[in-house]
């Protein structure tokens, strides 16, 4: 799983006017849940799945 800041800049999350995050692939607005494994957050697609890590 990698982080959203990695994810911004390999360009598979991008962010929309309202600066939402929103899966580059799919052009869903990602999903987010706390991260049982930690601190953070875990966002999610929920077309495709794929998930990054939200640290602080």
């Amino acid at each position: 799983m990698d982080s959203v800041r990695k994810g911004l800049r390999s360009e598979q999350i991008t962010k929309d006017t309202y600066e939402r995050l929103v899966c580059a692939e799919c052009g869903e607005n990602l999903d987010s849940k706390d991260n049982p494994d930690g601190l953070g957050k875990v966002r999610s697609c929920p077309e495709c799945g794929r998930e990054w890590q939200q640290v602080g």
